[in-house]
């Protein structure tokens, strides 16, 4: 299950962005927990400056903007990139995982 943050102070952009992703996330079918987050400790901890900012599994994915249907789909559904993602590179131990 995917877990989605909006960060922001709770203005008109962040409360779109909000409802956007969880219509998205509805029409969908995407398994996720979509969470506002408005307290700006909590928000700075996230080093971002611009919201509203969208966060997918504890990784910023956007700063600053609205975002299509299709745009937060594409972010929701993306495959995980990196050592644990989609490479498929085999350690000594035959693991799948590098890390």
């Amino acid at each position: 299950m995917k877990r989605v943050k909006i960060l922001g102070s709770g203005c008109g952009s962040c409360n779109q962005l909000f409802d956007a992703v969880k219509a998205v996330v509805t029409a969908e079918g995407i398994l996720a927990t979509v969470e506002k987050v408005e307290d700006l400790q909590q928000i700075m901890a996230y080093n971002v400056m611009t919201t509203p900012a969208l966060v997918v599994d504890e990784k910023v994915v956007s700063k600053g903007r609205l975002l299509s249907h299709e745009e937060i789909k594409a972010l929701l559904t993306a495959k995980p990139q990196g050592c644990c993602g989609s490479h498929g590179s085999k350690t000594e131990g035959g693991s799948s995982c590098c890390c």
